[in-house]
């Protein structure tokens, strides 16, 4: 009951804070109503006096709150502010689109998660992983790298217009579909799969496989129950993705031209639609615990009674050192690319230059302009990538301390796992303003959830490990439980997972710059490079291409480093753990 009136509590301050929202921004929100009902009508103080009479603009916020939530009680969400329309069955038929777009994108993703450990899953069925660590992973950097609106753009311009084997605008049929479930599962899918590859390799090692191999059980066997150990604890981050592709895909429902909730929700914030903003954060909010609560119990039902018996083993041991030289080749050209564009001007205009292939005056070529690509790429990549490292830094922190403490953080979670970033953004521009630092802040705000479920979901077994409860029984507390044994076995999957999204969290900060909620021209920040050069797309590839091409070599990079975090595997003596080599060892010197 606690943790259902904290969710409860938590939604409806997130319902208020949507509800203050005009009065926040300090906007008059007949003027922004009546623009959206008629650009072109002059507001005048009649007009504006009789927009606010009709909507009851001069009762305030509160009277305005509390006659939506008394409607909602007799499922009746009110009418739009702009079209007026009940806003009820057009949120759920949105909804409706949002999750058939999300399920067709989930499938993607599941098949792109699949790819990516296919190697570890063929290596540990036929017990060759020992001492040996996946190589794939460049390929899940660029897919986790690429931006969804820019694969949606690429995919409607080739595969859409020039190609036309699919069609590229409108949402009439299952053909519609698979565009942008493309564009939204390959990332998804890629980000998934890498989380996963990283938990396989220990699964494959515990005493269970070696039983199972020695009973003769397949490898085709042993690796689907492998599978089913490391899978619960990335269903919290599941969850989290289904969620958030369901009102988070804005820009490509709107370069697709969907009628889904991410859309929906995007115009009725703009045009200060309360009701439809209200009624749209909170289906989010519903369906985020309505996910939530599926992914814990299918966890329940994967492991089984293990949870409450403690009588897991831990997939957190030490694990083989990652290759460097991929990180080390990522870091030098991405260095290089900066170290050769900062001594260019990045605003220098020339306009007998425009759109010119890469040559050796323009390395990458230049924009619509005559401004210099590379020059625009090096000089946005500095704010690009203090920024991100910053926010994944913070996140990390923040992911880890509230992921300690579950019955806090998971409602908290939720709610803000179901806040699309666009509207974050807008909600931290009415109280924060507008300028460059509103995306940070926004992007900040949303950027731990996924750590801080993944931190909860590997505590959660790590507690019901055998050696964890033998730990307790020899007196123990739990200041040195948790210093000694979970942090250490946690915090580096969390912490390769903060570096897996960084390229995420640079995405994130180019998405609502493509949107327009972020730095402004002539700002060489990277979202608004890919916005600039969007349309010359077909004349000039280059231009969208380098921001792009950079944004995978950061994938890459992120993919790669974690390689630094592994702990060197120790040697195994045949039956015996890891964790007991260092007593092992005093035994046989005694005994010398």
């Amino acid at each position: 009951m606690g943790a259902l009136a904290w969710r409860a509590a938590l939604a409806a301050l997130l319902v208020c804070g949507i509800g203050l929202l005009p009065w926040l921004s300090r906007t008059d929100p007949a003027l922004t109503v009546l623009k959206a009902r008629s650009a072109e009508r002059d507001p005048s103080p009649e007009a504006l006096a009789v927009v606010r009479a009709q909507l009851g603009l001069d009762d305030g916020p509160s009277h305005l709150l509390g006659r939506w939530l008394a409607g909602l009680s007799r499922a009746d969400a009110g009418q739009s502010w702009i079209s007026g329309a009940d806003v009820l069955p057009d949120v759920l038929q949105a909804l409706g689109v949002s999750l058939l777009l999300t399920a067709a994108a989930l499938t993607v993703a599941l098949v792109v998660a699949a790819g990516v450990c296919a190697r570890t899953l063929w290596l540990g069925a036929g017990r060759r992983l020992e001492g040996r660590r996946p190589a794939g992973g460049s390929g899940s950097a660029v897919l986790a790298a690429l931006p969804e609106f820019l694969i949606a753009s690429v995919l409607a311009t080739v595969i859409g217009v020039q190609w036309g084997w699919l069609p590229a605008l409108g949402w009439y049929g299952p053909q519609w579909t698979v565009l942008p479930a493309l564009a939204l599962g390959l990332p998804a899918g890629a980000v998934l799969g890498r989380l996963l590859d990283d938990q396989l390799p220990a699964a494959f090692t515990e005493p269970w496989a070696s039983a199972a191999a020695a009973r003769g059980l397949t490898g085709r066997s042993i690796a689907r129950k492998a599978l089913r150990r490391c899978v619960p604890g990335l269903l919290p981050n599941l969850g989290l993705f289904v969620v958030g592709l369901t009102g988070g895909s804005v820009a490509v429902e709107q370069i697709f031209d969907i009628p889904g909730l991410g859309r929906t929700t995007l115009r009725a914030a703009i045009a200060q639609d309360l009701p439809v903003l209200q009624t749209g954060a909170l289906v989010l909010v519903a369906l985020a615990a309505v996910v939530t609560g599926l992914a814990r119990l299918a966890a329940g039902r994967l492991i089984g009674p293990a949870l409450r018996d403690g009588a897991l083993h831990t997939v957190h041991g030490p694990t083989p050192a990652g290759r460097t030289g991929p990180a080390v080749v990522c870091g030098v050209l991405l260095s290089a690319v900066v170290g050769l564009g900062l001594p260019r001007d990045p605003l220098a205009l020339d306009t007998g230059a425009r759109l010119l292939p890469p040559s050796a005056a323009h390395p990458f070529g230049t924009d619509a302009l005559g401004r210099d690509v590379l020059a625009r790429v090096a000089h946005g990549a500095l704010d690009t990538l203090l920024l991100a490292l910053s926010i994944s830094a913070i996140a990390l922190t923040a992911g880890v301390l509230l992921g300690l403490l579950p019955r806090l953080s998971g409602p908290l979670v939720d709610t803000v796992n179901a806040v699309p970033p666009v509207l974050a953004a807008l909600l931290v521009a009415a109280v924060w303003g507008g300028g460059p630092t509103t995306p940070v802040a926004a992007v900040a705000v949303v950027a731990w959830a996924p750590l801080a479920a993944h931190t909860g979901a590997l505590l959660r077994q790590e507690r019901a490990t055998a050696h964890l409860a033998a730990t307790r029984a020899l007196g123990a507390g739990p200041w040195h439980l948790l210093r000694s044994e979970l942090l250490p076995a946690v915090l580096p999957s969390v912490a390769r997972h903060a570096l897996l999204r960084l390229p995420g969290i640079a995405l994130a900060l180019a998405s609502l710059g493509f949107l327009g909620l972020g730095a402004q021209p002539p700002s060489p920040e990277w979202g608004l490079l890919l916005a600039e050069n969007q349309p010359y797309a077909e004349r000039a590839p280059w231009a969208v291409l380098a921001p792009a091409a950079v944004l995978a070599l950061l994938g890459a990079l992120a993919v790669t480093a974690p390689g630094a975090l592994r702990r060197p595997r120790r040697l195994r003596t045949p039956g015996c753990d890891p964790r007991e080599q260092p007593s092992r060892k005093v035994e046989l010197s005694r005994a010398e």
